[in-house]
């Protein structure tokens, strides 16, 4: 996943509300990234014969072991400040 494409994976997150949720998602399956690796490069192919380009985009992202860290970089630069406690 390039980091445009992980850019714009946040965005449509945030746009929808879902940072909090995708950010914990992230980093909970940070262990398994690998074998998601190894998944979205077996499968890949089938699911784009099937899928067409939207699941194309999914594979791919999958298909890169350093995904998860760009994602949640990117949803990391979207998150509001946080106000710090009295």
């Amino acid at each position: 996943m390039t980091d445009d494409a992980a850019g714009r994976l946040a965005r449509a997150l945030d746009d929808r509300g879902l940072t909090a949720p995708a950010r914990l998602l992230a980093e909970s399956h940070r262990p398994i990234a690998p074998l998601l690796s190894d998944l979205g490069a077996a499968v890949g192919p089938l699911l784009r014969a099937i899928g067409g380009s939207r699941v194309a985009g999914i594979s791919r992202l999958v298909a890169e072991e350093d995904a998860v860290d760009r994602l949640t970089r990117s949803l990391d630069e979207l998150e509001p400040p946080r106000a710090k406690p009295r």
